[in-house]
This record gives C-alpha cells, sequence and structure tokens, in this order.
C-alpha cells in the first residue's frame, strides 16, 4: 500500500537517502527544506517538494496547509533538518556571552525547534493506526560535542521523543529516535574534510569505517515498517559501535 512519507532535510545527505529508499517502495515522498534549488536537484523519483524555514511558525504552518492539500494523512514523518550550528551565520558581537548565546539558540533552533514545530504542526494527520515517527539525533548526545550546544539540541529530542511515544501510543502510532555517528556525503562537516581527520574518526567505530546516509536510511525504513510496529520510545544507535567506545 502506498504510503505519503513526509521528509524534512530531504534534499541532501541522510534525508535524500530515506527519501530515496521509500520511494524505491512506491510511496508518495514531500521533500522539505529551506533552500529551493537544493530541492530542485534531488533525484527522488515522483517526489513533491516543498521550501519552508521549520524554525519559524509560519513554515511549520504552510508544510501543514500544503499536506492537508496534496496528502490529506501522513504516514511517516521523519526530522533530518538540522545540522552543524557552527556553519550557519556567526553572531555579529564580539562579546564572548553574545557569542554563547547565539551558539546555542542557534543549534536549537536548528535541530529542535524545527523538529518540535513540524511535530506539532502535523501531529494530528499521523495515521491512527500505522503512523511513524522518526528522529535523527546524533552520537553527540552521549558523548558531547565540543561546545556543548549541538549535543544538548539533539540530546533534547530524546525526551520529547518519549513523550510522544507515550501520547501517540494509544493511537497505534510508534516514535523512535537514531542516533548517528560519522556519517560521509553530508554536509554537517562543511564542503571538504581532510583525509587524516577523515580516517581518524572512521577509526573510532567499532566498525572500522565511516558510516554512510544508506545505513541511516535503512534503519529509518525499517523503523517506518509494519515489522517495527512493536518498536517505540526508543534511541537506536546506528554509528558502528562509537557511543560505546573502542
Amino acid at each position: 500500500m502506498t504510503r505519503n512519507v513526509v521528509i524534512s532535510g530531504g534534499g541532501t545527505g541522510i534525508g535524500l537517502a530515506a527519501a530515496r529508499a521509500f520511494a524505491a517502495d512506491g510511496d508518495r515522498v514531500l521533500l522539505l527544506g529551506r533552500r529551493a534549488k537544493v530541492l530542485e536537484e534531488a533525484d527522488v523519483p515522483g517526489a513533491l517538494s516543498f521550501v519552508a524555514d521549520l524554525g519559524e511558525v509560519a513554515g511549520a504552518r504552510a508544510v501543514a496547509d500544503f499536506v492537508a492539500r496534496e496528502l490529506g494523512t501522513v504516514d511517516v514523518l521523519i526530522h533530518s533538518a538540522g545540522g552543524n550550528g557552527g556553519l550557519e551565520p556567526g553572531a555579529e558581537s564580539e562579546d564572548a556571552l553574545d557569542r554563547v548565546a547565539h551558539d546555542w539558540t542557534v543549534n536549537f533552533r536548528i535541530n529542535t525547534l524545527t523538529a518540535a514545530l513540524l511535530t506539532e504542526a502535523l501531529k494530528d494527520r499521523l495515521a491512527s493506526p500505522g503512523g511513524r515517527l522518526l528522529f535523527l539525533s546524533s552520537i553527540a548526545s552521549y558523548r558531547g560535542s565540543g561546545s556543548g550546544a549541538y549535543a544538548a539540541s539533539k540530546a533534547a529530542l530524546h525526551p520529547y521523543a518519549f513523550d510522544l511515544a507515550r501520547e501517540l501510543g494509544p493511537r497505534g502510532i510508534t516514535v523512535n529516535v537514531v542516533s548517528p555517528g560519522f556519517v560521509e556525503r553530508t554536509e554537517f562537516f562543511g564542503p571538504e574534510m581532510p583525509e587524516e581527520e577523515r580516517a581518524s574518526r572512521a577509526a573510532r567505530t567499532l566498525t572500522g569505517r565511516a558510516g554512510t546516509p544508506e545505513d541511516i536510511a535503512e534503519t529509518l525504513h525499517f523503523l517506518a515498517s509494519h515489522a517495527a510496529g512493536h518498536i517505540t520510545a526508543q534511541v537506536i544507535q546506528v554509528n558502528g559501535g562509537e557511543e560505546r567506545g573502542r
């Protein structure tokens, strides 16, 4: 049966890989993102796309209106939007506390608020029963991220997902979180990564390799399946064992 799958951050990296996995199953996919050109260039057969800044209430409302017109019910909602706040425009002030406030605000806006606003905007449209709600966290939520801001913004998704699992469980909806580690071919680290750093990060895993967007996409695909219908309120580690440490 064809399902309606909504993926934020669906134009690149993990979101794009997930979109391709669901489209290959014949599902109807809606890609969401801030950049029109990225969505236009995404190669996902039959996919719809909608440009919106999900960190703004107006953006989430616009998506909800579009979904109501074009899809109606949402069978799978995947939150892949977000990323490294350090790649966003920096603070205008040179004051140390201003810079801290900016860093934390940006990270929570792009990683936490985007997911919360989109979830609340579409929550009533999730298929009952059978709906699937999936969040992308990070190994940083367990091991830290240097400044703390990015890690905290991802860790905040965990209790939110658990609360949603309790709320939506009676409707037959599952809610889970996937926690990747170092994943190649994403925008998270910027345009280029020195080979030495790439090799060092891959060596931290127990499998001796970096993750790929497809690794994460296949896990999301399984968690959205009928076979995963009794899995909810879980954080699934997909990081080659790096979360356990060597």
